[in-house]
């Protein structure tokens, strides 16, 4: 009995309401009807002209929420608000400020830099005015300085992958005992196959004991390229020079990049997990 005059009230309201407002509950609900009848297996979702549609007519609809069956209002508020957002996006796409200077510019006050050592930034932008090419004198500090463009180097990342074959690395980690001693645990792994090749611990970590550790894991002439070591105190001042000795290049890490010595690292890493539990 409910639903029947639920039914009617709506039939009196829609014979005395505007045409256009039916016109745009027809719409609106027909809409939302082709989206939870389109052939899918999952859960129907609402396509970008879908929400563009209900934007529109948030605009231009007062009582747009009395006709939302699908989603809640609150969702439309959001598609209109992330619309916002991307104009917004791409109208701040355009680059403001003064244009930048050409690279034939750079180049062209660099080389009068270079050939001209006397000439400040002043004399150097005038013969450019008389060259019929305007520029500050801030730009013309800048680029004065600048040589010529270097070929790029290879990474650090490419240098490894490259060379991996005849890569060692060594790594220093300490051990702290049961009766609260330090014990020194020094380790060589091979880049190839990640082999460990030589390990060994002590209580006092010496130059000397680093060298003969070297010397232990290179016999009969099993010597790497290249050891990629940090620039700890305890391999010596001239474990780099002895090592050059052996046809061993030595490449030090920067300081604070653990990432340079990964593969070591990820080993010292492992050994603490599953061998010290620290």
């Amino acid at each position: 009995m409910i639903e029947c005059l639920l039914l009617l009230v709506a039939v009196l309201r829609a014979a005395v309401c505007d045409r256009s407002a039916l016109v745009a509950e027809n719409l609106l609900l027909r809409h939302q009807l082709a989206v939870l009848t389109r052939p899918t297996r999952q859960r129907p979702r609402l396509r970008a002209r879908d929400k563009l549609l209900w934007v529109l007519a948030r605009l231009a609809r007062r009582d747009w929420r009395r006709h939302l069956v699908g989603v809640t209002p609150g969702t439309v508020i959001r598609w209109h608000r992330r619309a916002w957002r991307l104009f917004w996006r791409r109208r701040s796409r355009a680059r403001m400020g003064r244009p930048r200077v050409s690279p034939e510019v750079r180049d062209l006050i660099a080389r009068m830099a270079r050939d001209n050592p006397g000439w400040g930034a002043e004399r150097i932008r005038g013969e450019l005015l008389e060259l019929g090419i305007a520029v500050s004198t801030t730009s013309v500090q800048r680029y004065r300085r600048r040589g010529p463009a270097r070929p790029p180097d290879q990474t650090w990342r490419t240098f490894l992958r490259n060379h991996r074959p005849s890569i060692w690395a060594v790594d220093l980690l300490t051990v702290q005992t049961l009766t609260f001693k330090t014990l020194y645990v020094l380790v060589f792994l091979s880049h190839a196959r990640r082999e460990l090749v030589h390990l060994n611990v002590t209580a006092n970590p010496t130059a000397a004991w680093v060298w003969r550790q070297l010397i232990a894991a290179t016999p009969w002439a099993r010597t790497p390229r290249y050891l990629v070591r940090d620039r700890d105190a305890v391999y010596g001042r001239d474990f780099v020079r002895r090592a050059c000795g052996l046809g061993i290049e030595t490449l030090l890490t920067p300081v604070r990049a653990p990432r340079a010595n990964a593969v070591a690292e990820r080993l010292v890493g492992t050994l603490r997990r599953e061998c010290l539990d620290t």
